[in-house]
């Protein structure tokens, strides 16, 4: 779609129907606009290859429905994220095509191409769900094949073993652990690929609200293991993603 209006735009001035002026307002437009509440960077794609990414929080419905509103009169799909249901339902009425994965607050509004090359998220217990979702979820916006793996901590550890022979045909794997945190070392030190590491808040006192597993991920001996901050699925979701694209040489 801002492809399209930027095409139409050359187009117009090659046919002269454009002066250098109007041109430069049109293309100024396409690049970023002031919404009052928001700059909105309609051209985000452009430099970084996705659109930008709404997170909700602190926002009001209002505000996102302003925001998303810019972002899809460019983008045939936007992604917000951490969205209350009053949001979905704000949302749904003013675009159909409108998905809520209710566990992690995560938005889709447009439409999700068949992925490619395959990102595997796995997470430690169930607990952990919300913040793997929101990794899967980012990843399908961003063209990955996503498989997903829940419940598979070392507590147990045969749950994760039944899986590997799976998780050795992904390109790169997120793993999503709270409490220790050791998962993505344990899983690093069995597969061949990137596994990105989401330390989650879940955890009695001692876990200092993820802290813990952070500094278990930051300090991993397994190599190949890298870490996102406390909480952030989007995070890893999108550094898997972009691994995933380089596997297919883009």
């Amino acid at each position: 779609m801002w492809d399209d209006k930027l095409k139409d735009i050359l187009a117009h001035i090659s046919q002269k129907k454009l002066d250098p002026a109007e041109a430069h307002a049109k293309i100024m437009e396409m690049i970023s606009l002031e919404l009052g509440v928001a700059e909105v960077d309609v051209a985000r794609h452009v430099r970084t290859g996705f659109p930008e990414v709404v997170f909700c929080p602190n926002k009001t419905d209002d505000d996102i429905a302003s925001i998303v509103k810019a972002l899809t009169a460019f983008h045939e799909t936007v992604l917000c994220t951490k969205a209350r249901p009053s949001t979905f339902a704000l949302l749904s009425r003013e675009h159909p095509e409108t998905r809520y994965y209710e566990k992690s607050g995560a938005i889709v509004i447009g439409k999700l191409k068949e992925g490619t090359g395959k990102v595997s998220v796995v997470c430690a217990g169930t607990s952990d769900i919300p913040v793997a979702e929101e990794a899967a979820v980012t990843a399908r916006c961003l063209g990955a094949a996503v498989d997903t793996h829940w419940d598979v901590g070392v507590a147990g550890l045969h749950r994760l073993l039944s899986k590997i022979a799976d998780l050795r045909r992904s390109r790169a794997i997120v793993a999503v652990a709270g409490m220790d945190g050791a998962l993505p070392s344990v899983l690093a030190g069995l597969v061949s690929c990137p596994v990105v590491a989401v330390p989650t808040s879940v955890g009695y006192g001692a876990s200092f609200g993820g802290v813990a597993a952070l500094l278990t991920m930051l300090n991993s001996c397994a190599p190949g293991v890298a870490s996102v901050n406390i909480d952030n699925g989007f995070g890893a979701g999108y550094i898997a993603s972009l691994i995933n694209k380089r596997g297919e040489g883009d």
